[in-house]
């Protein structure tokens, strides 16, 4: 047998402890490989949807490059920590410490080989899938199968690179000192795991600082806040695992009648032990998990914002025409026969938009109080709403975050229309998008109205129709995006919302689509690490199973021992990642004038329900494999 060979009959013979890690490395090429397929896919045209897919794909590939690097790092070392009984046997026969760190290597470039080539042929599989999904979700002709070599090239060169730094890197950490370090390597008993009051207490100070700011975050504070929340609810998260879960169950120990019942005494000595032996792990997994669910979950909300477009929006199409705008008549003309050609039935309405100067130089649109009426009743709205007296106004809403951020304000007007203008409330319902008006706008009183000299006059036209979604691309030839904004320096300003609706769908849904591969690629890596601590333990427990079992454990509590710590196990790190992300997303609840709790729900439900099957299936093996050992 060849060195060769030996380092392959190496791997295959330990494929139950390599099997997870196989299969995580081979599932982040074949991400990765799919999303370079897509880049490189010469069929895929240019345009603002498709470059902001293609855009977030490159930084993904970027993200899991980077997390691969690290993943990989981490499991190897794991592996190597669980072998170096193997190791000192090898050394015993004869091997030289040059000739083991060869074989490491090997096997590692072995596993790495093995998890490119299955995952660009897994890769290749799928991609038809992507390439279909791909253009529903962007809105273009279904993209033909095309076979990258660029894509090829740059998935196999980059991850070799990545398994050779790895098993390199891993060498010079690696220390073989005496034979005997390595033969009792697994043997040596545990010390006793401590953990500090003060480090408990600022644990619990950290995580509940962190959750209360996420929680009483509103609107713009969310950026000021980011960075604070997040390193606190880090290093929460660390000293959770290492000190205040250790403190918790040594005080449990205290109360004889919870210690002492049944499997208990086992259950919990045991708990403490592997909480402080896997805290890095479980640290990794929370932080894993988090980012996986708040990801997810973050774009998944992102839907929401597509209702919030039709309320935005009032009227279907919105046309404002300024001052010497000679193409008036052209543009209504051809926003007319795209809706005749589209058999899309509308009402038109047409009124002028005033504006008055005030003493700071402001201009301020207005419109009169029974224009504001008409408007609702065109578009089937109610409010109740009270005559307002002269010098009053209400504040016309142009967002569906001014009603909340209402302050009570005075205008004081320029000229000879010297006065005040006292806004009082503001009005239910939005009349005129954002877009179109440079400024804030006002209702005032018929009376008032007519008293008012305006600096400016322009004229809005408005279609409105129940075809909200068909109204997309009408109006193209006057601006392909849909929205022609007050501020562009032309002398009319456009609002199509379908066609803001089609784009917004379009490039939130892409960026979800994105997020969910990205997103599954570290919830997997996560369930990796948590099978590659369960089996570098597994000579351990066995050992210390087989030991019970001699004064009398029975299937049904070696059951229910396993059970009970593959809970926590599994589901500690969940559970605490699911709370981060539940503070995390009600700090997000603040961008959205909208509940996006259904979406949340929704997603982590999704992620437990995936969590209970691999629990499952891992209990099942775990226990088969335990049952096979024990005595």
């Amino acid at each position: 047998m060849t060195f060769q060979q030996f380092a392959y009959k190496n791997v295959t013979r330990n494929k139950r402890t390599y099997g997870a890690y196989f299969l995580s490395s081979a599932f982040s090429v074949m991400i990765f490989f799919m999303y370079a397929l897509f880049i490189f896919n010469p069929h895929i045209k240019t345009g603002l949807v498709v470059g902001v897919a293609v855009q977030a794909m490159t930084i993904s590939e970027y993200i899991m490059y980077i997390f691969s690097f690290f993943f990989v790092l981490y499991s190897v070392s794991t592996f190597l920590k669980t072998r170096k009984r193997e190791f000192g046997i090898l050394m015993m026969h004869g091997m030289s410490k040059q000739q083991l760190y060869q074989l490491i290597f090997l096997e590692n470039m072995l596993i790495g080989i093995f998890a490119i080539i299955t995952g660009i042929a897994c890769g290749l599989l799928f991609e038809k899938l992507l390439l279909l999904m791909g253009s529903r979700i962007l809105g273009i002709e279904e993209l033909p199968f095309y076979l990258s070599w660029k894509a090829v090239s740059l998935t196999s060169f980059s991850f070799l690179c990545l398994f050779a730094a790895v098993s390199i890197f891993t060498l010079f950490t690696l220390r073989v000192n005496k034979l005997i370090d390595l033969f009792q390597a697994v043997q040596k008993p545990k010390k006793e795991p401590k953990a500090s009051v003060l480090l408990s207490l600022l644990c619990a100070l950290l995580l509940f600082s962190s959750y209360f700011l996420a929680f009483t975050t509103k609107g713009g504070d969310i950026v000021i806040r980011m960075l604070p929340v997040i390193m606190m609810t880090i290093v929460g998260t660390y000293f959770f695992y290492t000190q205040l879960s250790v403190f918790v169950l040594k005080i449990s120990r205290k109360k004889r009648t919870l210690f002492l019942q049944k499997t208990n005494i086992v259950s919990i000595a045991n708990l403490a032990y592997r909480l402080k032996d896997n805290a890095r792990i479980f640290f990794l997994v929370t932080i894993v998990s988090t980012v996986s669910f708040c990801a997810i979950g973050a774009f998944s909300s992102f839907n929401v914002l597509n209702q919030e477009v039709e309320k935005s929006y009032p009227v279907a199409i919105n046309y404002i025409s300024k001052k010497n705008n000679t193409l008036e008549e052209k543009h209504v003309e051809d926003i007319e026969n795209g809706l005749q050609q589209n058999n899309i039935s509308y009402s038109k309405m047409t009124f002028p938009i005033r504006y008055v100067k005030t003493t700071v130089g402001e201009e301020v649109l207005y419109i009169s109080f029974s224009q504001y009426q008409k408007f609702l009743k065109e578009t089937g709205k109610t409010e109740t709403i009270r005559t307002l007296k002269n010098g009053e106004a209400y504040l016309l809403p142009t967002t569906l975050w001014d009603e909340k951020q209402f302050t009570a304000q005075t205008y004081s007007l320029k000229g000879e229309n010297h006065g005040f203008l006292s806004i009082k409330d503001v009005a239910s319902h939005i009349m005129l998008p954002n877009t179109l008006l440079p400024s804030q706008g006002v209702i005032v009183s018929d009376e008032l109205y007519e008293k008012l000299s305006p600096s400016k006059t322009e004229t809005y036209v408005g279609w409105n129709t129940e075809s909200f979604s068909k109204t997309n691309d009408i109006g193209a030839n006057i601006s392909h995006t849909g929205l022609v904004s007050s501020s562009d320096n032309k002398s009319y300003a456009l609002a199509v919302g379908g066609t803001v609706l089609a784009s917004q769908k379009q490039i939130f849904n892409t960026m979800f689509f994105v997020a969910l591969l990205v997103g599954a690629v570290f919830f997997i890596a996560s369930g990796s690490f948590l099978y590659f601590r369960l089996y570098a333990d597994l000579d351990y427990d066995i050992r210390q199973y087989n030991t019970i079992a001699r004064i009398g454990l029975t299937d049904q509590e070696l059951r229910t021992i396993v059970t009970k710590q593959l809970l926590l196990l599994f589901f500690v790190p969940f559970m605490l990642a699911v709370s981060h992300s539940l503070f995390a997303f009600k700090a997000l609840q603040s961008l959205f004038s909208i509940s996006i709790a259904q979406n949340m729900i929704l997603v982590l439900l999704s992620f437990l329900a995936a969590q209970i099957a691999y629990f499952l299936l891992i209990r099942t093996q775990y226990l088969k494999i335990l049952k096979t050992k024990l005595l």
